[in-house]
Protein backbone atom coordinates (compact mmCIF):
# COMPACT_ATOMS: atom_id res chain seq x y z
CA UNK A 1 0.00 0.00 0.00
CA UNK A 2 2.78 2.40 0.87
CA UNK A 3 4.51 2.11 -2.50
CA UNK A 4 1.18 2.75 -4.27
CA UNK A 5 0.50 5.83 -2.14
CA UNK A 6 3.97 7.22 -2.88
CA UNK A 7 3.40 6.57 -6.59
CA UNK A 8 0.09 8.48 -6.49
CA UNK A 9 1.57 11.51 -4.73
CA UNK A 10 4.67 11.49 -6.94
CA UNK A 11 2.45 11.59 -10.04
CA UNK A 12 0.41 14.41 -8.50
CA UNK A 13 3.61 16.41 -7.98
CA UNK A 14 4.58 15.97 -11.62
CA UNK A 15 1.12 17.05 -12.84
CA UNK A 16 0.68 20.01 -10.46
CA UNK A 17 3.65 21.76 -12.08
CA UNK A 18 1.62 22.35 -15.24
CA UNK A 19 -2.08 21.89 -14.41
CA UNK A 20 -4.55 21.50 -11.51
CA UNK A 21 -5.30 18.09 -10.00
CA UNK A 22 -7.94 16.43 -7.84
CA UNK A 23 -6.59 14.44 -4.88
CA UNK A 24 -9.04 11.84 -3.53
CA UNK A 25 -8.73 9.97 -0.23
CA UNK A 26 -11.00 7.20 1.06
CA UNK A 27 -12.16 8.41 4.50
CA UNK A 28 -14.53 5.73 5.78
CA UNK A 29 -15.97 2.47 4.55
CA UNK A 30 -19.24 0.84 5.55
CA UNK A 31 -20.06 -2.79 4.86
CA UNK A 32 -18.08 -4.43 2.09
CA UNK A 33 -16.04 -1.81 0.23
CA UNK A 34 -13.30 -2.37 -2.35
CA UNK A 35 -10.67 -0.08 -0.80
CA UNK A 36 -9.57 0.67 2.76
CA UNK A 37 -9.46 4.11 4.45
CA UNK A 38 -6.45 6.14 3.35
CA UNK A 39 -6.43 4.81 -0.23
CA UNK A 40 -5.48 7.51 -2.70
CA UNK A 41 -6.28 8.57 -6.27
CA UNK A 42 -5.13 11.62 -8.18
CA UNK A 43 -6.70 12.80 -11.44
CA UNK A 44 -6.42 15.69 -13.86
CA UNK A 45 -8.98 17.38 -16.07
CA UNK A 46 -8.48 15.21 -19.16
CA UNK A 47 -9.49 12.06 -17.26
CA UNK A 48 -5.99 10.70 -16.63
CA UNK A 49 -5.54 9.26 -13.14
CA UNK A 50 -3.30 7.16 -10.89
CA UNK A 51 -4.39 5.09 -7.89
CA UNK A 52 -7.82 3.71 -7.17
CA UNK A 53 -10.91 4.07 -5.02
CA UNK A 54 -12.70 0.89 -6.10
CA UNK A 55 -12.68 -1.75 -8.80
CA UNK A 56 -13.42 0.87 -11.45
CA UNK A 57 -17.06 1.91 -11.10
CA UNK A 58 -16.36 4.85 -8.79
CA UNK A 59 -13.42 6.04 -10.87
CA UNK A 60 -15.51 6.12 -14.05
CA UNK A 61 -18.23 8.23 -12.43
CA UNK A 62 -15.75 10.55 -10.73
CA UNK A 63 -13.75 11.20 -13.90
CA UNK A 64 -16.93 11.99 -15.84
CA UNK A 65 -17.93 14.52 -13.22
CA UNK A 66 -14.63 16.41 -13.13
CA UNK A 67 -14.71 16.60 -16.93
CA UNK A 68 -18.17 18.13 -16.58
CA UNK A 69 -16.79 20.83 -14.30
CA UNK A 70 -17.74 19.39 -10.90
CA UNK A 71 -15.69 19.38 -7.67
CA UNK A 72 -14.07 22.81 -7.90
CA UNK A 73 -14.34 23.58 -4.18
CA UNK A 74 -11.16 23.34 -2.12
CA UNK A 75 -12.53 20.25 -0.37
CA UNK A 76 -15.70 18.20 -0.16
CA UNK A 77 -16.81 14.71 0.81
CA UNK A 78 -18.80 12.46 -1.51
CA UNK A 79 -20.43 9.18 -0.52
CA UNK A 80 -20.53 6.30 -2.99
CA UNK A 81 -22.72 3.24 -2.60
CA UNK A 82 -25.69 2.90 -0.28
CA UNK A 83 -26.99 6.33 0.77
CA UNK A 84 -24.77 8.13 -1.70
CA UNK A 85 -26.17 11.36 -3.09
CA UNK A 86 -23.62 12.03 -5.80
CA UNK A 87 -23.57 8.84 -7.83
CA UNK A 88 -25.77 5.86 -8.61
CA UNK A 89 -22.94 3.42 -8.02
CA UNK A 90 -23.55 0.17 -6.17
CA UNK A 91 -20.73 -1.44 -4.21
CA UNK A 92 -20.52 -5.13 -3.18
CA UNK A 93 -22.82 -6.32 -0.40
CA UNK A 94 -24.54 -2.93 -0.16
CA UNK A 95 -21.35 -1.32 1.08
CA UNK A 96 -20.50 2.36 0.83
CA UNK A 97 -17.51 4.64 1.24
CA UNK A 98 -16.85 8.33 1.83
CA UNK A 99 -14.26 10.04 -0.36
CA UNK A 100 -12.54 13.33 0.40
CA UNK A 101 -11.99 15.27 -2.84
CA UNK A 102 -9.45 18.11 -2.77
CA UNK A 103 -9.13 20.44 -5.75
CA UNK A 104 -5.55 21.65 -6.01
CA UNK A 105 -4.86 24.53 -8.40
CA UNK A 106 -1.59 24.76 -10.31
CA UNK A 107 0.45 26.92 -7.94
CA UNK A 108 3.38 26.83 -5.51
CA UNK A 109 1.18 26.20 -2.48
CA UNK A 110 -0.27 23.03 -4.01
CA UNK A 111 3.20 21.87 -5.00
CA UNK A 112 4.55 22.37 -1.47
CA UNK A 113 1.47 20.69 0.01
CA UNK A 114 1.97 17.54 -2.07
CA UNK A 115 5.70 17.52 -1.40
CA UNK A 116 5.07 17.53 2.37
CA UNK A 117 2.74 14.52 2.01
CA UNK A 118 5.33 12.69 -0.11
CA UNK A 119 8.04 13.33 2.47
CA UNK A 120 5.83 11.89 5.22
CA UNK A 121 4.91 8.81 3.19
CA UNK A 122 8.61 8.15 2.56
CA UNK A 123 9.23 8.13 6.31
CA UNK A 124 11.40 11.23 6.57
CA UNK A 125 8.93 13.09 8.75
CA UNK A 126 5.40 12.85 10.14
CA UNK A 127 2.62 15.35 9.55
CA UNK A 128 -0.85 16.21 10.71
CA UNK A 129 -3.13 17.33 7.90
CA UNK A 130 -6.24 19.23 9.06
CA UNK A 131 -9.14 20.72 7.20
CA UNK A 132 -12.65 22.01 7.79
CA UNK A 133 -14.90 21.46 4.78
CA UNK A 134 -14.96 23.16 2.29
CA UNK A 135 -11.62 24.83 3.08
CA UNK A 136 -8.06 23.97 2.10
CA UNK A 137 -5.94 21.65 4.21
CA UNK A 138 -3.24 22.87 6.56
CA UNK A 139 -0.19 20.74 7.38
CA UNK A 140 1.85 20.67 10.59
CA UNK A 141 5.04 18.66 11.06
CA UNK A 142 5.04 16.54 14.24
CA UNK A 143 7.45 14.05 15.89
CA UNK A 144 7.50 10.58 14.37
CA UNK A 145 5.54 7.96 16.31
CA UNK A 146 6.13 5.05 13.90
CA UNK A 147 2.40 4.59 13.29
CA UNK A 148 1.08 4.69 9.72
CA UNK A 149 -1.69 6.95 8.45
CA UNK A 150 -4.67 7.47 10.78
CA UNK A 151 -7.88 9.36 9.98
CA UNK A 152 -10.28 11.14 12.33
CA UNK A 153 -13.49 12.90 11.35
CA UNK A 154 -15.91 14.97 13.39
CA UNK A 155 -18.54 16.43 11.11
CA UNK A 156 -16.84 18.88 8.76
CA UNK A 157 -13.53 18.66 10.66
CA UNK A 158 -11.14 16.05 9.26
CA UNK A 159 -7.65 15.20 10.49
CA UNK A 160 -5.02 12.85 9.09
CA UNK A 161 -1.88 11.68 10.84
CA UNK A 162 0.38 10.72 7.93
CA UNK A 163 3.59 8.76 8.11
CA UNK A 164 5.08 5.72 6.46
CA UNK A 165 4.76 2.45 8.37
CA UNK A 166 7.95 1.21 10.05
CA UNK A 167 10.40 -0.48 7.71
CA UNK A 168 12.71 -3.44 8.30
CA UNK A 169 15.74 -3.98 6.06
CA UNK A 170 17.31 -7.42 6.42
CA UNK A 171 20.85 -7.78 5.10
CA UNK A 172 21.30 -11.29 3.76
CA UNK A 173 18.80 -14.11 3.97
CA UNK A 174 19.02 -16.81 6.67
CA UNK A 175 16.76 -19.06 8.73
CA UNK A 176 16.45 -16.36 11.38
CA UNK A 177 16.03 -13.68 8.73
CA UNK A 178 13.08 -15.49 7.17
CA UNK A 179 11.27 -15.67 10.51
CA UNK A 180 12.08 -12.01 11.22
CA UNK A 181 10.70 -11.00 7.83
CA UNK A 182 7.47 -12.95 8.31
CA UNK A 183 6.99 -11.72 11.89
CA UNK A 184 7.62 -8.14 10.77
CA UNK A 185 4.96 -8.34 8.05
CA UNK A 186 2.45 -9.48 10.68
CA UNK A 187 3.50 -6.54 12.86
CA UNK A 188 2.79 -4.05 10.07
CA UNK A 189 6.34 -3.40 8.88
CA UNK A 190 7.32 -2.84 5.28
CA UNK A 191 10.05 -5.46 4.82
CA UNK A 192 12.97 -5.57 2.39
CA UNK A 193 15.48 -8.42 2.18
CA UNK A 194 18.74 -7.60 0.39
CA UNK A 195 20.37 -10.77 -0.91
CA UNK A 196 22.89 -11.07 -3.75
CA UNK A 197 23.60 -14.82 -3.45
CA UNK A 198 21.62 -16.93 -5.91
CA UNK A 199 22.05 -20.15 -3.93
CA UNK A 200 20.60 -18.58 -0.77
CA UNK A 201 17.65 -17.11 -2.66
CA UNK A 202 16.95 -20.56 -4.10
CA UNK A 203 17.30 -22.27 -0.72
CA UNK A 204 14.63 -20.11 0.92
CA UNK A 205 12.30 -19.84 -2.07
CA UNK A 206 8.67 -20.21 -1.01
CA UNK A 207 9.35 -19.63 2.69
CA UNK A 208 9.02 -15.84 2.68
CA UNK A 209 5.71 -13.95 2.92
CA UNK A 210 4.61 -12.52 -0.42
CA UNK A 211 4.49 -9.01 1.05
CA UNK A 212 8.26 -9.04 1.55
CA UNK A 213 10.24 -7.24 -1.14
CA UNK A 214 13.44 -9.04 -2.16
CA UNK A 215 16.24 -6.95 -3.65
CA UNK A 216 18.94 -8.94 -5.46
CA UNK A 217 21.78 -6.65 -4.42
CA UNK A 218 24.69 -6.66 -1.99
CA UNK A 219 23.17 -5.22 1.23
CA UNK A 220 25.80 -2.53 1.81
CA UNK A 221 25.36 -1.31 -1.76
CA UNK A 222 21.59 -1.05 -1.26
CA UNK A 223 22.09 1.04 1.89
CA UNK A 224 24.59 3.24 0.10
CA UNK A 225 22.17 3.90 -2.76
CA UNK A 226 19.00 4.18 -0.63
CA UNK A 227 19.42 6.35 2.49
CA UNK A 228 17.28 5.01 5.33
CA UNK A 229 14.84 7.25 7.17
CA UNK A 230 14.11 7.36 10.88
CA UNK A 231 11.27 4.84 10.57
CA UNK A 232 13.74 2.10 9.57
CA UNK A 233 15.37 -0.81 11.38
CA UNK A 234 18.40 -2.46 9.77
CA UNK A 235 19.57 -5.94 10.80
CA UNK A 236 22.31 -8.21 9.49
CA UNK A 237 21.72 -11.85 10.36
CA UNK A 238 24.10 -13.89 8.19
CA UNK A 239 27.08 -14.73 10.48
CA UNK A 240 29.20 -13.80 7.43
CA UNK A 241 31.65 -10.97 8.29
CA UNK A 242 31.92 -10.02 4.60
CA UNK A 243 28.23 -9.14 4.62
CA UNK A 244 27.68 -8.09 8.24
CA UNK A 245 30.68 -5.77 8.59
CA UNK A 246 30.06 -3.82 5.39
CA UNK A 247 26.34 -3.58 6.15
CA UNK A 248 27.01 -2.10 9.58
CA UNK A 249 29.57 0.34 8.17
CA UNK A 250 26.84 1.76 5.94
CA UNK A 251 23.99 1.44 8.45
CA UNK A 252 25.59 3.67 11.11
CA UNK A 253 25.58 6.55 8.62
CA UNK A 254 21.78 6.39 8.23
CA UNK A 255 18.96 7.73 10.40
CA UNK A 256 17.70 4.21 11.24
CA UNK A 257 16.17 3.93 14.71
CA UNK A 258 17.60 0.42 15.18
CA UNK A 259 20.75 -1.29 13.86
CA UNK A 260 21.65 -4.83 14.89
CA UNK A 261 23.79 -7.84 14.01
CA UNK A 262 23.54 -11.46 15.09
CA UNK A 263 26.37 -13.25 16.87
CA UNK A 264 27.55 -14.39 20.29
CA UNK A 265 29.09 -12.00 22.78
CA UNK A 266 32.53 -13.17 21.67
CA UNK A 267 31.71 -12.82 17.96
CA UNK A 268 30.24 -9.39 18.54
CA UNK A 269 33.33 -8.26 20.45
CA UNK A 270 35.60 -9.39 17.61
CA UNK A 271 33.40 -7.62 15.07
CA UNK A 272 33.47 -4.45 17.15
CA UNK A 273 37.27 -4.59 17.24
CA UNK A 274 37.45 -5.06 13.45
CA UNK A 275 35.12 -2.17 12.77
CA UNK A 276 37.01 0.08 15.17
CA UNK A 277 40.49 -0.77 13.88
CA UNK A 278 39.89 -1.40 10.18
CA UNK A 279 36.39 -0.18 9.37
CA UNK A 280 36.90 3.45 10.26
CA UNK A 281 34.06 3.52 12.78
CA UNK A 282 34.21 5.52 15.98
CA UNK A 283 33.16 4.28 19.41
CA UNK A 284 30.04 6.47 19.12
CA UNK A 285 29.12 4.79 15.83
CA UNK A 286 29.66 1.33 17.30
CA UNK A 287 27.43 2.17 20.22
CA UNK A 288 24.51 2.51 17.77
CA UNK A 289 24.76 -1.21 16.98
CA UNK A 290 22.79 -3.80 18.95
CA UNK A 291 25.17 -6.73 19.12
CA UNK A 292 24.44 -9.25 20.43
CA UNK A 293 21.00 -8.54 19.00
CA UNK A 294 17.59 -9.11 20.60
CA UNK A 295 16.24 -9.33 24.14
CA UNK A 296 17.36 -12.12 26.53
CA UNK A 297 14.55 -14.69 26.48
CA UNK A 298 16.80 -17.76 26.37
CA UNK A 299 16.00 -18.35 22.71
CA UNK A 300 17.72 -21.21 20.88
CA UNK A 301 15.75 -22.01 17.71
CA UNK A 302 15.51 -19.69 14.67
CA UNK A 303 11.88 -18.67 15.39
CA UNK A 304 12.71 -17.98 19.05
CA UNK A 305 15.74 -15.89 18.07
CA UNK A 306 13.66 -13.99 15.52
CA UNK A 307 11.02 -13.35 18.19
CA UNK A 308 13.69 -11.91 20.51
CA UNK A 309 14.99 -9.68 17.72
CA UNK A 310 11.59 -8.38 16.66
CA UNK A 311 10.58 -7.76 20.29
CA UNK A 312 13.65 -5.57 20.72
CA UNK A 313 12.96 -3.69 17.48
CA UNK A 314 9.33 -3.08 18.44
CA UNK A 315 10.39 -1.92 21.91
CA UNK A 316 12.73 0.68 20.40
CA UNK A 317 10.10 1.69 17.84
CA UNK A 318 7.72 2.36 20.71
CA UNK A 319 10.31 4.16 22.82
CA UNK A 320 10.80 1.32 25.31
CA UNK A 321 14.45 0.25 25.51
CA UNK A 322 15.00 -3.20 27.05
CA UNK A 323 18.07 -5.11 28.19
CA UNK A 324 19.78 -6.71 25.18
CA UNK A 325 22.41 -9.11 26.54
CA UNK A 326 22.23 -12.12 24.21
CA UNK A 327 24.39 -15.01 23.05
CA UNK A 328 23.58 -16.03 19.48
Amino acid sequence: MLREDVSVISQAIRWIKVEPVWLCTVLNTYGSSPRSPGSLLVAKGDGSYTGSLSGGCIEEDFLQRIQQGHYLENSQVVRYGQGGVEAKVNLPCEGSLDVLIEYLPCNERSYQYLTQIQTALLGYTAIIKKLTLPNMSEITTVPNSQHPTQIERNGDDIQFYIMAPPKLIIAGISNVGVYCANFAVTLGFEVIICEHRDDELLRFAGQIAEQVEIKKIFPARFLEENPSASNTAIVSLTHDPRIDDLTLMEAVNTSAFYIGAMGSTRTSAKRRERLLNSGGLTVEMLDQIHAPIGIPIGSKTPPEIALAIMADIVAHKNGRELATSRSH
